[in-house]
């Protein structure tokens, strides 16, 4: 293991990146700024590449919350491999409380202040002696790849309820074939997944194809009726008929009037753990 800490930044406004890298310049030479990524799609990719040992990423990001990058970079974050430290820097309490109380090891509200910066420091630096000293063995339960995965998810879980809770649940989709636009009432959709530009919309005996993102219908959806089983899928709840296991220890299911069966990934297998 290298004696020196590698790290990512996530910040869409570089004034605030440079200030936090300067700062960490400063509070602890020898950690390493890997990369600094703009938005969260980029900040889920640069680690997954680079595998850092912390990550300090911003809650509100274009492209994907910095929720969502934790949760895809926890999701295919190499087996073998220790999950890195996350720092949540954020301007909104709701989520720096639940996610320092969830999975991060500290949160940063911003504007980021030196003294409070330094605790998180001084956190990471007992965090990355231990790492070090326990040679990869993670330092407590919560650093565990179940643990932060189910961490993540109920994270997620918060972050739609509370972009829902200014307006009411969709009921209408309304969706082009042909010359034709055609209501899809939410009640009778089974799942929804994304497929290249586009979003399969399915219901039991239709497929119609939308151009709005997963992301930006999700939060318009009842979080209680429609679950996220993977980064690109949502089922219905009540659509499940079964959760199958196969021999790798994937979870499938079935819905009630689909042939097919829908992959579950990692992050939101503890949903179904119960089963």
């Amino acid at each position: 293991m290298t004696s020196s800490p590698r790290a990512l930044i996530a910040e869409d406004e570089p004034l605030l990146a440079q200030a936090l890298q300067q700062m960490l310049a400063q509070q602890w030479p020898a950690l390493q700024i890997q990369c600094v990524a703009a938005d969260g799609i980029g900040a889920a990719s640069q680690a997954l590449a680079l595998q850092p040992d912390v990550l300090f990423l911003d809650i509100r990001m274009p492209g994907q919350s910095g929720l969502e990058a934790a949760a895809e970079i926890a999701d295919s974050w190499p087996d073998q491999l220790p999950l890195p430290a996350i720092v949540f820097v954020t301007a909104y309490d709701q989520y720096a409380l639940a996610a320092f109380e969830a999975c991060a090891i500290d949160y940063v509200l911003k504007p980021v202040q030196g003294p409070r910066l330094q605790q998180t420091v001084r956190r990471l630096q007992n965090w990355w002696g231990q790492r070090q000293q326990d040679g990869h063995a993670p330092i407590s339960a919560a650093d565990t790849a179940h643990s932060l995965q189910t961490q993540l998810a109920q994270l997620l879980a918060l972050q739609q309820q509370l972009q829902t809770t200014q307006a009411a649940p969709l009921q209408i989709i309304q969706a082009s074939v042909g010359s034709q636009i055609h209501m899809v009432r939410v009640q009778d959709i089974l799942y929804l997944e994304a497929a290249d530009k586009y979003l399969r919309v399915m219901t039991a005996s239709q497929e119609y194809l939308i151009r709005t993102p997963l992301k930006d219908l999700l939060p318009q959806l009842d979080a209680r009726q429609f679950w996220q089983i993977h980064r690109g899928t949502v089922v219905r709840a009540d659509a499940i008929a079964s959760v199958q296991r196969d021999d790798a220890a994937r979870l499938w299911l079935q819905l009630r009037n689909r042939p097919e069966k829908l992959a579950v990934s990692r992050l939101y297998a503890t949903r179904f753990r119960a089963m």
